[in-house]
């Protein structure tokens, strides 16, 4: 979802307005929270257009995802 709410930012849209096209489209369970929408609009207000994920605080992985994987298969 973050393209899409980089889009909407980019039409100027506030992050309520893109939360409640994101419920329109594909429905309330589906769509991003608030918070979440309010968070990415702050952060391409800020200057961060980078849509990716960024590093978080708090416990690292313990396993690797393709160690993760292999035990999946």
């Amino acid at each position: 979802f973050e393209e899409a709410l980089l889009f909407c930012f980019n039409l100027k849209k506030s992050a309520a307005e893109a939360r409640r096209l994101f419920e329109e489209t594909y429905t309330i369970e589906h769509a991003p929270s608030k918070t979440i929408c309010e968070d990415w609009f702050k952060r391409f207000r800020r200057g961060d257009f980078d849509t990716e994920d960024k590093e978080r605080s708090g416990r690292p992985k313990t396993i690797e995802d393709a160690d993760l994987q292999a035990l999946l298969d």
